[in-house]
């Protein structure tokens, strides 16, 4: 709980992936993709129950082995490719308010994006509350992908500045307006913003700043083997970016 409210955390893992095929259960750096966000969700100090929305019952089990609940599968409806994130969120909602079981938080944490911590999860929550909004959603800044460092090639492969009239005038990178992109890091809302609006991001959402490292999502092999690379390494990125210092010029 947080301010009297309920949280549910859903980790969503459907069996279907094109991109990496069983994804959400293959191992990275020593346990199944969805039992990650099981593990921050669970060592959260105001998450009150975490379930995993899947339509598959072998991944339906291999998280309540890592310590998530699994009171229901997803209808087939919900589980394919075109399938919009909202419906299987209202489907667990409903469902569990039908076995008097609600909630006033819901919170979302995707394999996808397996580096989220419960610090993150709890800082979030905090964030959201206390500036009165309605939802939060994870954020990293845009640096080297910044579009005020993108270029147009011409058919015959000639560049030109996207944003500036030319060359001479792109900025330093220490003076380009701070942009941020959604990493999918996390997304939280209370259940009623969320259906009224519809959408986690709206007139009422805040932007959780993660940590770079931390912002790296898995949707193919090349994804999974950076991320496992990062996760193999955390200890020491945890403690660069506590000793980073301020940036100057």
């Amino acid at each position: 709980m947080i301010d009297g409210k309920r949280v549910l955390a859903i980790i969503p893992a459907r069996k279907g992936s094109k991109g990496l095929p069983l994804k959400n259960i293959r191992p990275l750096a020593g346990k199944p993709l969805l039992a990650w966000p099981i593990a921050a969700a669970k060592a959260s100090a105001h998450v009150d129950r975490v379930i995993i929305s899947t339509d598959d019952q072998g991944f339906a089990d291999i998280a309540v082995a890592h310590g998530a609940d699994a009171p229901f599968l997803r209808p087939e409806g919900l589980a394919s490719d075109a399938a919009p994130s909202l419906g299987f969120i209202l489907h667990a909602l409903d469902t569990l308010e039908a076995d008097g079981d609600s909630y006033d938080i819901v919170v979302l944490l995707e394999p996808t994006s397996p580096l989220t911590e419960a610090s993150d999860v709890d800082a979030a929550l905090r964030q959201m509350t206390e500036g009165g909004a309605d939802a939060i959603v994870g954020v990293s800044k845009l640096e080297a992908t910044h579009p005020a460092f993108a270029v147009r090639r011409s058919s015959d492969g000639a560049i030109t500045p996207y944003a500036s009239a030319s060359f001479a005038e792109m900025p330093r990178r220490q003076d380009i307006e701070p942009l941020f992109v959604l990493d999918g890091t996390l997304y939280i809302s209370s259940v009623e913003g969320l259906r009224r609006e519809q959408s986690f991001c709206h007139g009422r959402t805040l932007g959780y700043e993660s940590a770079r490292y931390k912002a790296q999502e898995i949707d193919d092999l090349v994804d999974f083997i950076c991320v496992e690379a990062v996760a193999t390494h955390r200890d020491m990125l945890e403690q660069l970016d506590r000793a980073s210092p301020p940036e100057v010029e």
